[in-house]
C-alpha cells in the first residue's frame, strides 16, 4: 500500500477509514498489461472531477500503478483510490488537492473459469450510482445479508422492482440470442464495456432495458462482470434456477482474448 508512490502511515488513511469520501478503480494487470486501461482512466478523471472539482493527473496514476505492480508476482489486482488524506469533516468544500492510494493483491488463482453464483434479490440502491465510491457499507450489507440467507451473492433490485447490479459488479441477461443489459441507475462497469466490445466481434446483438425483478429468472441465461474474475455465470435468482448458456463461455472467451493496454 503505497501513498503518491511511498508507504502510507495510518494517519494518512484514517479519514478515508472514517469518512469513506473517495473513488477508485480495480484493474487485473497481467505482465504489467490491462484491458480497458483507457476506460479504467477515463472512470478515475471523471469520478474526479464530479468528487473534487479537479483535473487528476492520469500520467502519475498509471506512473504509481506500473510501480506497484512490478513489485508483486503478475497476474496482480491493483485499487487505485484517489482521497484527500486531510479532510475536515466540517469543512468537506476545501480545495486541496486529492492523493492517490495504490494497493495491491495477488489475483484470483486461474484454476477454469469462475464458479456460477447464485444470487438473491434485495431491495437497494447506492448513493450516487454512476461514481465507483469508496463508501461500500451499505452494498456490502447486502452481500452479508444475501450470504446469511444462503446465497452467494446479492442482486439489487429497485423501489420500482427493477434489476440494476450487485455489490462489485454488472449483471447482463440473455434473451433470444442477444445481451441484455438493465435500464436503471448502476455503476456503468469497465469489464460491462469490454464485453459489449468481445459482443460485437462475435456479432452478438447487445441491448439495454428494464429488467423486472420478478421476470430476471424468465431468461435463457445470465452472466455478471467485474475486472477481477471477468464473465461469470449466474445459476440461480432467488432459488430459481437458469439455464447454463454455450453463448456465455463464447463471450467470456471474447473477452479474455482482449489485448491488455501497457500500464
Amino acid at each position: 500500500m503505497e501513498l503518491n508512490g511511498r508507504p502510507v502511515g495510518t494517519g494518512e488513511i484514517a479519514g478515508l477509514a472514517l469518512y469513506g469520501y473517495g473513488h477508485f478503480t480495480t484493474m487485473l494487470v497481467t505482465d504489467l498489461r490491462v484491458r480497458g486501461l483507457d476506460l479504467h482512466m477515463e472512470r478515475l478523471a471523471r469520478d474526479c472531477r464530479t468528487l473534487f472539482g479537479t483535473e487528476l493527473d492520469v500520467l502519475r496514476v498509471r506512473e504509481l500503478a506500473r510501480r506497484s505492480a512490478r513489485a508483486h508476482p503478475s497476474p496482480s489486482v491493483v485499487r487505485v483510490t484517489v482521497f484527500d488524506p486531510g479532510m475536515d469533516l466540517a469543512r468537506p468544500a476545501s480545495r486541496r488537492p486529492p492523493q492517490i492510494l495504490v494497493t495491491t493483491r495477488p489475483a484470483p488463482a486461474p484454476d477454469g473459469p469462475p464458479a456460477p453464483l447464485r444470487l438473491g434479490t434485495r431491495l437497494f440502491a447506492r448513493d450516487t450510482p454512476r461514481v465507483k465510491g469508496t463508501g461500500m457499507f451499505g452494498a456490502i450489507r447486502q452481500r452479508r445479508s444475501a450470504q446469511l440467507d444462503g446465497f452467494d451473492d446479492a442482486l439489487f433490485t429497485g423501489v420500482d422492482g427493477r434489476v440494476s447490479e450487485g455489490p462489485t459488479w454488472n449483471i447482463a441477461f440473455l434473451d433470444g440470442g442477444g445481451v441484455v443489459w438493465p435500464q436503471a441507475p448502476c455503476l456503468p462497469g469497465v469489464t460491462a464495456r469490454l464485453v459489449d466490445r468481445a459482443a460485437d466481434s462475435l456479432r452478438i446483438p447487445v441491448s439495454t432495458r428494464p429488467v423486472a425483478g420478478a421476470a430476471s429468472t424468465r431468461v435463457s441465461g445470465a452472466f455478471v462482470t467485474n475486472a477481477a474474475t471477468g464473465v461469470r455465470p449466474v445459476t440461480s435468482i432467488d432459488g430459481v434456477h437458469l439455464p447454463q448458456s454455450a453463448l456465455i463461455r463464447r463471450l467470456a472467451d471474447a473477452y479474455r482474448a482482449i489485448p491488455g493496454d501497457a500500464l
